[in-house]
């Protein structure tokens, strides 16, 4: 039997056929060369041995199943497929990876630390994990590595057979984002699940992990789980008669619910019927669910199984009479005096292998320094490639970026910033927190009902995340000549050519970066619209990364129903553009003193983040599926206490008649960037900062107060009152009736009615606030002051 009947058999179906080949016990069913033949036939489209062909013909038939095709009845389901109903042998499917990986990367205040625990974790889930499995990355550089992961493998799971032996690399899934998704041999799974977190935590130290198992027959990965016998399964004559109690909604769904949202919104191709809703939870998505609260509960510490307790995670001794490390929290073990670094460390062993591997992702060399060397550690922390590395192999393909980006610098000549202090440099000592997390991600993925589209769904998020952030650097930045440096902890002096950015992570759809002050409203914005534009396909091939394409269908469906843009957008909503991805971004953006300490940033910048995601599922229910961001600027340590929403609703918020809102985030993309062209409106229309703050202070005393005294400020400028009307009043401003021909300047109305269900009080809201906040960091579009650097700099280079 020949398998080039099908188009490009997937490691899916490779994978599946490798389980169930190997059989149930730890030795192989078959002599492990006929299971490498199978693989390599099946992966070139030819014969497979005799042995395992019937196994290669019940997978076959599996993957054949048409897509769309759901049984009606169980009978239904055993006439038409028994081989598959009658195959008992089952196939291990193992999830887990880094858990609470904030309170890891960000315990230690230094950035350099904060970037190697990021990038310590990044080797584990990318390179250390798939080494497991035998796959090695691409880059020759990482086989060293890959071969001791799995001899650290062989030896640290006591069977009598090699468990790398047993792993192939068409068995992962995913392995993105701090987690892992993977079949194996129903017999390791157990052994599989603790090497992951054993990895974990022998590389780390302190790091918390989890990974959960279980088995599974063969028809339950393409029509969810199925009870012993397969006959006593409920399916949909019950679900028919049960979907509106409470417990079965929880479950399945909320079929009425659906309905009723369909009618608005567009974001997701929401299941409306009773077949469709059943259908897409028995699914492969019942299993990932079903691993998914096994792996809530260990981490938890309840889990029911055999396996070694994670209860109580990693601790280390410490005692009141012994120096600690710099994060107070452990004991330190070495001591390093200048001028072995800028200044005295002290360091545990866990913190001294952030600190290295922050050293190894800064400077992009497997050399071990002299102050480690001396202390006499093993541990050497592996291949560590930085993000710098990745950013300029992403530009090498995208040459139009890579000439905007570096003009005609070298890649070589420009240095990684040692600290936040350098990328504030850049930006008048202010620099930008941005955190971004993907918007309808879990609803999208409750409807994916193979692992094949769980497979291709996973690598399309990914490859859209990197390029997003990329293409937004590189449009919107120029390598940094430091200038008036008064920092002493670095090794770089005035002059030095450095990459003002710092990225802390990208992984699945998570993204943290630190960039200047006044270029971070417009990379979160490029990155919101690119994210976008990669997952519809519109980015052209020559941009992409590593030459891949977007597999999955990510446009939104057209709904009869029209969408009123007016309820979406406050900034020329009827030129705004209609929201065609079923995905998107929330972003929060914290632009603060280089000095602010990062413990305090961090949990600002995810109240920002929150608040955009509310905003964004808020404006989903009206019918737009776009990105939203939410900012707050920051000019003084003190200014916000705890909780931003409070502050928003006690501080800026005046229960007047009508009510005041002295602010106007979050924003959609199409609003922020008529944000940033009012401001630029303002510049350019040379508009007295000091009438600025004035105007900003009438706000309080009420809506008529603040109108008269803008328009008495805007008779008096002498040039720009044209470009302030059409990017600031009749963009902004418009009056509540559409007939009436003047506007509210600086006032929004609102009618309260966005979610009509809780319906507001009408209420008038500002950009006003919002525009002084971030004049200072919003350059004027003349303004080419990078651009000129970067060639001022290329000039002296020569």
């Amino acid at each position: 039997m020949k398998t080039g009947n099908m188009e490009n058999p997937s490691s899916v179906m490779i994978a599946i056929a490798w389980c169930l080949a190997w059989g149930e016990e730890r030795k192989p069913k078959f002599d492990l060369t006929v299971l490498q033949q199978m693989r390599q036939a099946l992966k070139d489209g030819e014969d497979v041995p005799q042995e395992v062909r019937f196994l290669v013909e019940q997978v076959q038939q599996l993957q054949g199943i048409d897509k769309d095709y759901f049984p009606k009845t169980l009978d239904e389901l055993k006439s038409k497929y028994p081989d598959l109903w009658n195959q008992t042998n089952r196939i291990g499917l193992v999830y887990g990876g880094a858990t609470k990986i904030k309170q890891y990367v960000f315990e230690s205040s230094k950035i350099q630390d904060i970037g190697g625990a990021s990038a310590l974790l990044d080797r584990i889930n990318l390179i250390d994990l798939p080494a497991l499995f035998n796959k090695n990355p691409k880059s020759t550089q990482y086989t060293i590595q890959c071969n001791e992961v799995r001899k650290w493998l062989n030896d640290t799971i006591s069977i009598d057979y090699k468990l790398s032996e047993a792993l192939i690399p068409e068995l992962i899934i995913y392995s993105t984002g701090g987690n892992i998704l993977a079949f194996c041999p129903a017999i390791f799974v157990d052994d599989l699940a603790n090497a992951i977190e054993k990895r974990y935590t022998e590389e780390t130290l302190t790091a918390n992990s989890c990974a959960v198992g279980n088995t599974f027959r063969l028809l339950e990965i393409r029509f969810g789980l199925l009870r012993e016998p397969i006959e006593n399964t409920l399916w949909l004559d019950w679900y028919r008669q049960k979907y509106k109690e409470p417990l079965v909604q929880a479950y399945f769904g909320n079929l009425e619910k659906n309905q009723e949202n369909s009618k608005t919104e567009r974001c997701n191709n929401l299941a409306v019927s009773v077949e469709d809703v059943f259908a897409d939870r028995k699914s492969f998505n019942e299993l990932t669910t079903k691993l998914a609260i096994l792996f809530n509960q260990r981490r938890s510490g309840q889990d029911f199984s055999s396996r070694p307790s994670r209860c109580n995670p990693p601790m280390f001794e410490t005692h009141p009479y012994l120096m600690r490390d710099e994060g107070e929290r452990r004991s330190a073990v070495m001591i390093v005096q200048p001028p072995k670094l800028p200044r005295e460390s002290h360091f545990s062993e866990a913190s001294a292998r952030k600190h290295l591997v922050g050293n190894r992702a800064k400077k992009g060399s497997p050399q071990i320094p002299e102050w480690y060397e001396e202390s006499k550690l093993e541990w050497e922390g592996g291949i560590i490639e930085s993000w710098v590395d990745r950013y300029n192999r992403f530009l090498g393909k995208n040459l139009r970026l890579q000439k905007k980006y570096y003009a005609a610098l070298k890649a070589d000549d420009i240095e990684i910033a040692q600290n936040l202090s350098h990328i504030g440099n850049a930006s008048k000592d202010f620099i930008a927190y941005i955190y971004a997390d993907g918007n309808n991600i879990g609803g999208y993925i409750q409807k994916i009902r193979t692992p094949q589209k769980y497979q291709e769904f996973s690598r399309d998020v990914e490859l859209a995340t990197e390029y997003a952030v990329y293409y937004a650097l590189a449009e919107n930045l120029h390598p940094h000549k430091l200038q008036k440096l008064n920092y002493e902890e670095s090794t770089l002096g005035n002059g030095a050519l450095i990459h003002p950015f710092e990225i802390i992570t990208i992984g699945g759809d998570d993204i943290i970066l630190i960039v200047p002050a006044n270029k971070a409203l417009a990379i979160a914005q490029n990155i919101g619209e690119q994210f976008e534009k990669v997952l519809l396909k519109q980015v052209p091939l020559t941009e992409s990364i590593d030459s891949e394409k977007i597999i999955g269908d990510y446009k939104i469906k057209q709904n009869s129903k029209p969408i009123d843009l007016k309820k979406c957008h406050r900034y020329k909503p009827t030129e705004a553009p209609p929201s065609q991805c079923q995905l998107s971004t929330s972003i929060g953006v914290l632009i603060t003193a280089y000095n602010t300490p990062i413990y305090y940033a961090k949990d600002l910048t995810e109240q920002l983040l929150k608040s955009a995601k509310e905003r964004a599922k808020k404006l989903k229910k009206a019918g737009y599926c776009g990105g939203t961001v939410d900012f707050l600027t920051m000019k003084s340590v003190t200014m916000i206490s705890s909780d931003i929403k409070e502050f928003r609703k006690q501080a800026l918020t005046k229960n007047l008649r009508p009510k005041l809102k002295l602010y106007a985030a979050p924003y959609t993309l199409h609003e922020l960037a008529g944000l940033i062209s009012a401001i630029e409106a303002l510049k350019d229309a040379n508009f007295p900062k000091s009438q600025l703050y004035q105007i900003r202070s009438l706000l309080e005393r009420g809506k008529q107060t603040a109108i008269l005294n803008y328009r008495y400020f805007r008779v008096r400028l002498k040039q720009g009152k044209q470009d302030l009307q059409e990017e600031f009043e009749e963009a902004w401003c418009k009056p509540k009736d559409p007939t009436n021909g003047g506007n509210l300047a600086p006032w929004i109305y609102d009618d309260g009615k966005l979610e009509p269900k809780n319906p507001e009080d009408p209420f008038y809201e500002t950009i006003w606030r919002d525009i002084v906040d971030l004049y200072d960091f919003i350059a004027s579009p003349d303004d080419d002051s990078d651009v000129i650097e970067a060639q001022m700099a290329t000039t002296e280079a020569e």
